[in-house]
């Protein structure tokens, strides 16, 4: 039994590899096929549609198995100087990297942030924005998690316990004067992962966590994604979604939930804007008003790139933190070793949610200010940002102009030496990050 289910995992994960190659080869075709020179003299627009068409299938089908860079422009310092952003690895994993980001010729920022990026069917890039727009007051570090059909089966599991023993030793090797801000997904992990610290090594723990709308309590408020957790069983989940990597990757034989049946699920729930945003493109690649760098390539490249989660990842997140709530009840372990959210009493903690988010709602967030019992009131603190959706709380305009002036302050209040000068909020942003809105229902691509 165990081995058909192998083989029928093998057959459907190179079953979506053979579509989408053999979608990206239509594209190609068709893009050679009606650019060809002698098509010029024939006045049909027919030609130019053909051809337009298959520039964005090719160019939309091929960045589903690319890797995005993370293309930071230069930081501009008060001199007027460009310094050069370099990516660097601090500590680097089998299942996923600490990467710095370097501001060349500068001094180090007295701020030390550590993103912590979703592992939810993108790569880290999704943060880029968000990167973009804390370099110029901050050391930024990041968590670049790594393509599960690239690991290897050697290199074991990597299941919430695993993740959560990454950023315990992440946040250790950065120090007690690093700030950690958990983007979504991560925010209960995150949790838990300081929540071990002021057990094992209290000195060791962050000074200030900024949990960004994440399900600390999935049952607070009631989204699509809460309910179709609660509706399936394991059973079925294990069924449907999980695939064995294919032969053609250096991960073969590894169970996986495929970046490609994420991104058909993130599609489906909002095909119609999809699908209109891919027939506006053809037209205007065919009117010849399209560019390399519009709106449409620069949300598509990033909301296409999808990589695959470990199953084990996978489904120990649906089973653990949404269906059986153990980061909500506090009774959440790591190594069979119980962790009490009580414990964390050092450290700040700020929650960030939108009002408008369906992701994860109101209420499911702001839930870890109760669980943190140890952390005195004046050390809590939360924001409900009017009118936001997901993806907008951590990289969009309500990102930009809002929430990172009083995440900037909340940071340096934990600093008692440091002189605090408030930010206003609506006001100019010190980066413009070009956030793409194409609909605030795209937020999907955080979940």
């Amino acid at each position: 039994m165990a081995t058909y289910k192998g083989l029928r995992g093998i057959i459907s994960y190179d079953a979506m590899e053979t579509i989408r190659n053999t979608n990206e080869w239509m594209g190609a075709s068709a893009r050679a096929l009606a650019s060809y020179p002698a098509f010029a003299m024939i006045p049909n627009p027919l030609f130019k549609l053909m051809s337009a068409w298959g520039r964005v299938t090719e160019r939309s089908f091929s960045r589903m198995v690319i890797k995005p860079d993370w293309e930071i422009p230069p930081i501009v310092s008060e001199d007027g100087q460009d310094h050069i952003v370099y990516v660097e690895p601090v500590i680097e994993r089998p299942f996923g990297d600490l990467v710095h980001f370097c501001v060349a010729r500068r001094e180090p920022m007295a701020r030390k942030i550590l993103l912590v990026a979703p592992m939810s069917g993108h790569y880290a890039t999704l943060l880029r924005t968000t990167v973009t727009s804390l370099l110029p007051d901050c050391e930024v570090y990041v968590t670049d998690w790594h393509n599960a059909r690239d690991i290897p089966v050697s290199c074991g599991k990597f299941d919430i316990e695993d993740y959560t023993q990454y950023l315990v030793d992440f946040i250790r090797h950065l120090g007690p004067d690093v700030n950690v801000i958990a983007v979504c997904q991560p925010a209960p992990l995150a949790l838990a992962a300081t929540a071990l610290l002021a057990e094992e090594d209290p000195k060791a723990q962050p000074r200030s966590l900024i949990l960004i709308g994440g399900p600390i309590d999935p049952d607070a408020a009631r989204t699509e994604v809460t309910d179709f957790g609660n509706r399936i069983t394991m059973g079925e989940l294990d069924y449907l979604m999980i695939q064995q990597v294919g032969f053609k990757y250096r991960g073969a034989g590894r169970m996986v939930y495929p970046g490609l049946a994420q991104l058909s699920s993130f599609i489906a729930m909002n095909a119609e804007t999809h699908a209109k945003a891919f027939l506006d493109k053809v037209f205007a690649e065919a009117r010849g008003q399209a560019s390399e760098g519009d709106k449409h390539n620069t949300f598509y490249d990033e909301y296409l790139a999808v990589m695959d989660m470990t199953a084990e990842f996978y489904l120990s997140t649906v089973e653990r933190i949404f269906k059986e709530r153990e980061i909500a009840q506090n009774r959440f372990a790591v190594n069979g070793k119980p962790v009490d959210l009580g414990k964390i009493s050092n450290v700040a903690v700020m929650t960030v949610e939108g009002a408008n988010d369906d992701i994860s709602a109101p209420g499911q967030c702001v839930a870890a200010l109760d669980l943190c019992t140890g952390v005195p009131a004046s050390r809590k603190t939360q924001h409900l940002e009017p009118g936001a959706g997901h993806y907008g709380i951590f990289a969009g305009k309500s990102w930009r102009l809002n929430i990172r002036p009083l995440v900037l302050d909340f940071i340096d209040e934990q600093v008692p030496s440091a002189p605090h000068r408030k930010r206003r909020r609506g006001g100019a942003a010190p980066v413009d990050c070009g956030a793409i809105n194409l609909s605030e229902q795209d937020s999907k691509i955080a979940v």
